[in-house]
């Protein structure tokens, strides 16, 4: 068997474990050097850096793991690999975002000046990549697209949903970006993107509006601006557009990259302060 292979996890020891299982060996038969010790990344999920090791000699071999078991660990490791350089390149991890086109689909809403048809070809590449990065985290699930020129919805159903979403949504929202990413890599056109699992997104969008009109009646009635906490791209333009209409006050984005603050301000022109009397103003004589 070759040495200096190198194989990757969450931490050295998960490392030194899938390279056990993939050589079919005991841990004290396996001697290596550490390459990197990783890092937890975004949500553990995105920006991952994995643990790497490489294998220096290996004590007592052994070769009797089955054909088909060996090519199904192959198949796996080869499979997160990819995921993880297709994480690199949606994340643009060698460049810089570009926050104008974030901008533009942020404040998109109700009126197009796009007539081009959105490509198939953009859309099925990420369903595709979804399906993969979805089958490596749980089993049995079913995804959905629906889709019209401006944007692609994908929904998940089944499978372990609480881990798909994560914390507060963020394994979710991590996923959502990723495949943003690679859609409108290959897209003639700027592309609103949803990933939603069971209607949780749904759920949190409803939540937004209403917090929306919430913060927008109190600035109506302080007349100072208000200040909403980070979020993506997708959180601001429902705020965005759930005041789109309101004429008292508007939206704007502060900050910069992808996660943002949104205030919500009062429009000068529509609140009137009375005027005190002025008592100093020179009184005029009536016999003039």
């Amino acid at each position: 068997m070759k040495t200096g292979m190198e194989f990757e996890g969450k931490n050295v020891e998960n490392a030194v474990e899938n390279a056990c299982e993939k050589l079919n060996i005991n841990k004290n038969e396996l001697k290596y050097d550490v390459i990197s010790n990783g890092s937890s990344g975004i949500f553990g999920l995105v920006r991952l850096k994995k643990a790497k090791i490489k294998v220096l000699t290996i004590d007592g071999f052994k070769n009797d793991q089955p054909v088909e078991d060996r090519k199904r660990t192959e198949n796996d490791y080869e499979g997160r690999s990819e995921i993880v350089s297709l994480v690199d390149e949606a994340f643009n991890v060698n460049g810089s975002g570009n926050n104008k086109n974030e901008y533009a689909i942020e404040k998109s809403g109700e009126k197009s000046g796009e007539n081009k048809k959105l490509s198939k070809e953009p859309a099925d590449l990420g369903l595709d990549i979804l399906k993969r990065i979805v089958n490596l985290i749980t089993d049995d699930t079913d995804i959905t697209v629906e889709q019209d020129n401006e944007k692609v919805a994908f929904q998940i159903n089944g499978g372990n949903s609480s881990v798909l979403i994560g914390k507060k949504g963020q394994n979710l929202e991590a996923i959502q970006y990723i495949i943003d990413k690679v859609i409108n890599r290959h897209s003639e056109k700027r592309v609103i993107v949803e990933v939603d699992v069971e209607d949780y997104f749904q759920k949190r969008k409803e939540k937004l509006v209403e917090l929306a009109e919430k913060l927008a009646e109190k600035v109506k009635k302080t007349r100072k601006p208000s200040t909403l906490k980070q979020m993506n791209i997708q959180e601001r333009r429902i705020i965005h557009l759930a005041l789109k209409k309101d004429r008292s006050v508007r939206t704007q984005s502060i900050g910069d990259g992808y996660y943002r603050k949104l205030v919500i301000i009062p429009k000068k022109g529509n609140f009137r302060k009375s005027r005190p009397a002025n008592n100093n103003r020179p009184k005029v004589n009536a016999e003039n």
